[in-house]
This record gives structure tokens, sequence and C-alpha cells, in this order.
């Protein structure tokens, strides 16, 4: 029978695939990648010959109901972003409403994300968290700092490199420069690291180290 499956792929290292997500990827009719050509060094590594397809976030609108017609001609499609967990600040969940809506069956698998390895070693709280991604660029982005820096839930961010030190000074700005962070990047990747101490020493950190690789910022909430 037709079926979605969402599986998560490697967030770095190549190992980090469960042998349930390679099986499946082996049997399904068609692959959706984010990027082709990054899923396709993942295939190769286990040997997966399958027809792929281009899924992100500039298609997908134009995509959902030629995908949603293909799984209800009868044929399987599986779904993979670059990295970690589709539908988790990635493309995925466009696709997984349109299926819902047509009655197509969808399962996901669990696998790597993330947020929960940087949540986990932060030392903060883990029995209760929010999980925001990736903030505003513009409108609303001072709002919902506002909203967040009352939190008493650990506060779980994505941030790229290139922004990682304008919000650091955001985040300073709404919550205290006392307020404790961890930030993690590069996770399972040959450069992991993970960093903890106040915004004002993050700030410091890296305004001299300088950033590389993907971040994702864990904040201590408010006692």
């Amino acid at each position: 029978m037709s079926k979605l499956y969402l599986i998560p792929t490697p967030l770095g290292n190549l190992g980090d695939i469960t042998y349930r997500a390679i099986t499946t990827l082996k049997e399904v009719h068609l692959i959706l990648a984010e990027d082709t050509r990054k899923t396709t060094i993942l295939l190769n590594h286990y040997g997966i010959r399958k027809k792929l397809s281009s899924f992100h976030k500039f298609n997908e609108h134009k995509k959902l109901l030629r995908i949603a017609e293909i799984l209800l001609g009868g044929d399987s499609i599986a779904i993979v972003t670059d990295a970690g967990t589709p539908g988790i600040s990635d493309p995925g969940f466009l696709l997984v409403r349109e299926c819902l809506r047509q009655g197509i069956d969808i399962e996901c698998l669990p696998g790597p994300t993330a947020l929960i390895p940087a949540l986990v070693t932060s030392g903060f709280p883990s029995d209760r968290f929010v999980f925001e991604g990736f903030l505003p660029p513009k409108k609303g982005r001072q709002t919902r700092l506002k909203e967040l820096a009352g939190e008493t839930r650990t506060v779980i961010l994505y941030e790229s490199p290139h922004r990682l030190l304008k919000t650091l000074e955001q985040l300073a700005e709404h919550f205290g420069e006392s307020r404790e962070i961890s930030i993690s990047r590069e996770i399972t990747k040959i450069h992991e690291e993970t960093v903890r101490g106040s915004m004002e020493q993050m700030i410091a950190y890296y305004t001299e180290k300088g950033v590389k690789g993907e971040i994702v910022i864990v904040i201590k909430g408010l006692d």
C-alpha cells in the first residue's frame, strides 16, 4: 500500500542512521530530497539506488499535488532533508498536511534531530522545554524575544553562523547578560563543540573565535 515515509538522516556522521531507515529507503519507489547532491552521498554510502526528486522550500508548494497524485496511484515515497528529521525547521510539514487532507497514510521514523542532543548536553532542565526553531528574521522578532525572555522553561533556538553574534547580542538585551546559555555546533561532526556560560561570556567567546557550522542555542529558563 502506498505511504509517505518521513525519514530522518544523519546530522553529519553517516553512521547515525537506523537500519530501518536504510531498509525503507531501499524499498520506496521515490525519494524526495532537499538537496539531491547531499542525499546522493548518503545513498551511495549505503549502496542505495533510487530515483530522486528535489523537494525544498522553494518548490514544495507547486509539487504538493503532483506528489499526492503519485501516492494515490499506489507508489510509496520517502522524504528526507539534508540533515535531521523532515518537518523540523525543514521541508515536510506542508506535504504531511496535504497527505492527511487526501487520506494518504504517513509514517515518521525516529532518528536524528539536532535539538535533542543540544538540550541534553546543556545541563539545563530537559523535562520541560520550548523549541522555537529559527527566530523571525525581521517582522515579529522583537516581540518574540520579549515573550521568550519570560519563559521558565528551557528555550531552544536554531541559528546560522553568520547571524549568531547579532542574535546573541539581542538575546543579551532581552534576557540579560548574566542569563546562562549553552551553544552547540557541528553536532556529530569532527569539530563538534558545546560551550556554556553567560550571554556576555558567549558573545566574547565567539567574537574572538569566529563562528562556523550549524548552531543550536539552549537558554536556561527564568528562575
